[in-house]
Parts: C-alpha cells; sequence; structure tokens
C-alpha cells in the first residue's frame, strides 16, 4: 500500500516497467491503461497520505475520475488492492473486490472476476489474498476465503475456490487444480525486481 511520495514512486515506476515501458510520447498519451494505472496510483496516494479535510474535494475529484475512467475501460479496480508492478494487459471486464489483496508484479487479463464467495447470512463475506508474482489468465474467477501462493501462473477460464500454498506452478481448470511445476517466471517479468536492479546501479 502506498504510504509515502517516495512509495509513490515506486509504484509508478514499477507499473510502467510492469506495463514494457510506455515508451514514446504518442504511447504515453493515447495508452488508455497505462492512464488507468496513474490515476489508480495518484488516487491511491492522496487516500492514504493527505488525511488533511483540506485535501477531501480533490480526493473525491480524483475517485470520480478513477471511476470514470474504469467504467469506459471495463475496469472495476479500487484502490489499495494490487502492488507496485501491475500490469493490466487488455481492455475488458475486470471486477475486483475492494477487500481483495494482491502482491506485486501481477499480470491480470480480460474478463476476470476477484471476489467473495456467497455465504450463509450470518457469516462475513471473505476475499481472495493473492501473492507476489502471479500471473492471471482470460476469463478467471478466483472467489472466497482463499490464499495463492507467490509465482503461480493461473491458466485461462479457471474458476478457483481453493488454497494453493505451493509456489511457482500453474493451474487451471474448473475447479482450478495443479497442472504443471512451471510458474511465473516463464510467463512474466518481475518488474520491482528489475526496478530495485536499476536504483542500485
Amino acid at each position: 500500500m502506498i504510504q509515502s511520495k517516495d512509495d509513490y514512486k515506486f509504484y509508478l515506476e514499477a507499473d510502467k516497467i510492469a506495463l514494457n515501458g510506455v515508451d514514446g510520447w504518442l504511447n504515453f498519451l493515447l495508452n488508455d491503461v497505462w492512464r488507468f494505472e496513474r490515476l489508480l496510483r495518484r488516487h491511491e496516494y492522496y487516500l492514504n497520505c493527505k488525511k488533511s479535510i483540506f485535501w477531501k474535494p480533490y480526493i473525491f475529484y480524483l475517485k470520480y475520475r478513477h471511476l470514470r475512467l474504469g467504467k469506459k475501460l471495463g475496469f472495476i479496480i479500487p484502490p489499495n488492492v494490487f502492488g507496485p508492478g501491475l500490469s493490466i494487459a487488455h481492455y475488458g471486464t475486470i471486477i475486483v473486490n475492494s477487500e481483495v489483496k494482491v502482491g506485486e508484479n501481477c499480470r491480470i487479463h480480460n474478463c476476470v472476476h476477484i471476489a467473495t464467495q456467497c455465504h450463509p447470512c450470518n457469516e462475513p463475506d471473505k476475499c481472495p489474498t493473492i501473492g507476489n508474482n502471479v500471473f492471471i489468465g482470460p476469463g478467471v474467477v478466483i472467489v472466497g476465503d482463499i490464499f495463492i501462493a507467490d509465482d503461480i501462473v493461473i491458466g485461462a477460464n479457471s474458476f478457483v475456490n481453493k488454497s494453493f500454498h505451493e509456489k511457482g506452478i500453474t493451474i487451471a481448470g474448473s475447479p482450478a487444480r495443479k497442472i504443471s511445476d512451471k510458474g511465473f517466471e516463464r510467463c512474466y517479468r518481475k518488474a520491482t525486481e528489475i526496478l530495485k536492479m536499476n536504483i542500485k546501479r
């Protein structure tokens, strides 16, 4: 979660690396996914770090712009859900509950739903917790009080309603099960690690 200006800058740079750099001014201006991610991070920064009543109108304005652009692109992604290095692969429906927690370097595709699972009336709703470096393929549904470990690939059109604690594997199917010992490394970059290496140089 963004807790300072330095965090904000780190999240932005990690997201930019995760989105293949977003090089060039024309791409920078016209890339709506990058515009959404920048707006999401700005909303998070002001929401978390600017507690004075003076900032309330601007935070409301950011929330409005965030929701409006999300509606245009098909994204319902609340603030403070995804860690740094978020890569949204395409326009299209992505629905994420505000109580979901996702770690660093998540690569998420279209038609994904991450939410609660229906419980009897007296039981509180609980959402998934997803680790670092998780690749979520198109059409995936992840529901319930479950945990997804680091470095996992979730195959397209999978239905995930149980926890997977083994790191570095691929899961798929409906319901999902382990299908391979190969994980995130073969699918996508770890943007936060790349950024940390660049900062050290």
